[in-house]
């Protein structure tokens, strides 16, 4: 909450003038009720015409400025909510844009969503409904009972002895709705996440037939989230029958006195009826007050997620601290682009001295400028790790990377990432035009697109369909082969030093992925390529060739030193190509 007041502090001045035309509208709201009490006793009983005139006005001023600081207060209010939210979901999505990839991994991306989405309107809702009942229900409530002491000191004393059995309920209750509303939050969550990826994966369950399953599994989220929601909302339900009863009790208590006070000449009607409009006013300033005491609890548990990830580390935390001094550059890094000295790295935290299994372990090699790194191995083998390392998405728990001769920590994010073109085993096209999904907000001229295009081997198929068409979400317009050439294209346009290529040719057929890469070769001859792939036609031709399995590498050299002792890549070689026989 110390953070939402930090987005609030801009607003002060505008919300301390808004509280101040709601205490003038509430005011005039209270002012009413003394007016007709006074015209009925005092006025009426004299005959005085003017008087009544005179009075009856000052009711309808009163009307008209208690609904026109009512309107301008409100209009302020959602000014301040619509603001602060707005600069509030900015440096959200900015910091969840920035968070590390540790930090991605534990938050999940559908819990990211609901943060953005439905945990930012529930903050919206709160700081609106505070600035709009916040001022006016309290000042009803506590004003309404100053004026009916002026009234009748003794029926207040019954509105007074109330007071403290609707602050314990409301206290009480809010307290326990806090927890509920938070894990109602996880719950959806969750049923954010089942949603996204039964919506994503659509035509793999309508092909294998699985809807029931999908209907069941998101009929038990659905149900959790309808539980937790009703648990809670049942829960906060308490409030307001409870308040009714205790200021209905009250109301019967206060009619009672009064009727015995009129009968017995020591009070007037019009008092009376102005203490009961005022008894009105009172009970409907508590519902105002139960139903706020919802939307904050709302509130409050929201803006606590939400500063939970305002407050996570960013990739800031992965850098190395400056005044360290650098370590020396070892033999086989000296010269290289990319260099990694006995890395080790496990996606699993660390706890204190519990050893967790690492996801690659010792991997020791370097590449030349202008060299063509190929990396092989099965599921799981690690291959998707040592980009996403080289790419410092994440930290090596041992060893050090190096690029071009300086230790990769030591190199600025954006600095760092400027170096690489990469395509990724699951990348994304973007709904937008085929120019823009490789331009993607660079300063690139038309001659360095279309010079990515044709050496992508995507220019024909682009001529033909023109780069100003709309591509649909994920590329669905497109076949696979095209996607990935589209998203080849968008790594080489920048002209980047490093050019990485996570299993980016699975789609392509031998004699396409054969002019890739020859066109690779030819227009790329600086460029340092790293290419994970499946198929050893891919890589055959590169200049080292890493054979991963468990996330150590079993095999390293060049296709002739690896086709001759290591048993695994020969396993491949003859499953694919006939052993030998590639050429």
């Amino acid at each position: 909450m110390r953070r939402l007041l930090h987005y609030l502090k801009p607003y002060y001045k505008r919300m301390g003038m808004g509280f101040l035309i709601k205490l003038i509208g509430t005011i005039m709201d209270l002012l009413l009720p003394w007016i007709l009490a006074f015209m009925i006793d005092t006025v009426i009983p004299k005959r005085n015409e003017y008087g009544i005139y005179l009075w009856g006005g000052a009711m309808l001023l009163c009307s008209f400025l208690a609904v026109f600081c009512n309107i301008i207060a409100n209009r302020m209010a959602s000014k301040v909510a619509r603001d602060t939210t707005e600069v509030l979901r900015k440096d959200l999505f900015r910091k969840v844009i920035y968070l590390s990839e540790r930090k991605m991994d534990s938050y999940t991306k559908p819990s990211l969503i609901a943060r953005l989405t439905s945990d930012s309107y529930n903050v919206h809702q709160m700081i609106g409904r505070v600035q709009r009942l916040g001022v006016r229900a309290p000042i009803l409530l506590l004003g309404g009972v100053l004026v009916t002491m002026t009234l009748n000191p003794l029926l207040s004393c019954i509105l007074l002895v109330m007071v403290p059995f609707l602050s314990w309920i409301m206290v009480v209750i809010s307290k326990r709705c806090i927890p509920m509303y938070q894990q109602l939050q996880k719950s959806l969550d969750q049923f954010v996440r089942i949603v996204r990826e039964d919506i994503s994966g659509i035509r793999v369950i309508k092909a294998l037939s699985k809807e029931e399953k999908e209907e069941l599994r998101f009929e038990r989220i659905n149900t959790q989230v309808v539980q937790r929601e009703k648990k809670a909302d049942s829960t906060m339900a308490i409030v307001e029958p409870s308040v009714k009863v205790i200021m209905n009790l009250a109301l019967v208590c206060v009619i009672v006195v009064g009727a015995i006070q009129v009968n017995r000449g020591t009070t007037e009607v019009g008092k009376i009826l102005a203490f009961t409009t005022y008894f009105t006013i009172i009970l409907h300033a508590t519902m105002m007050v139960s139903r706020m005491f919802l939307i904050v609890s709302k509130g409050i548990a929201s803006a606590n997620r939400i500063e939970e990830i305002l407050g996570a580390d960013g990739e800031e935390s992965i850098t190395i601290a400056k005044g360290i001094k650098p370590k020396e550059v070892p033999e086989e890094a000296k010269g290289a682009m990319i260099a990694f000295d006995h890395v080790s790295f496990s996606y699993l935290p660390t706890k204190g001295d519990e050893k967790t299994d690492n996801t690659v372990t010792d991997l020791t090699f370097s590449v030349k400028k202008g060299q063509t790194l190929g990396i092989l191995g099965g599921t799981g083998a690690g291959k998707s790790t040592i980009i996403n390392l080289l790419l410092h998405f994440y930290e090596a728990d041992t060893g050090t990377i190096w690029i071009d001769g300086e230790e990769i920590g030591r190199i600025p994010l954006p600095k760092l990432r400027q170096r690489f073109g990469v395509v990724f085993q699951n990348d994304l096209i973007f709904e937008d035009s085929i120019l823009e999904n490789i331009r993607f907000g660079r300063d690139l001229s038309e001659e360095e697109i279309l010079e990515a295009l044709t050496s992508s081997c995507a220019k024909e198929f682009v001529e033909e369909r023109e780069a100003s068409e709309i591509l649909y979400v994920k590329g669905a317009n497109m076949s696979g082969g095209q996607k990935q050439r589209i998203l080849i294209a968008r790594a080489l346009a920048g002209r980047p030093q490093i050019l990485v290529l996570d299993d980016s040719s699975s789609a392509l057929d031998y004699r396409t992925d054969a002019r890739l890469r020859k066109g690779l070769m030819e227009r790329y001859p600086d460029v340092t390529k790293v290419i994970i792939a499946q198929r050893i036609s891919s890589v055959m031709h590169a200049d080292l060739i890493l054979v991963l399995e468990d996330g150590k590498i079993i095999g390293k050299g060049t296709h002739e030193e690896l086709i001759k002792w290591c048993n695994i890549y020969q396993e491949i070689s003859a499953s694919q190509m006939g052993g030998e026989s590639i050429a």
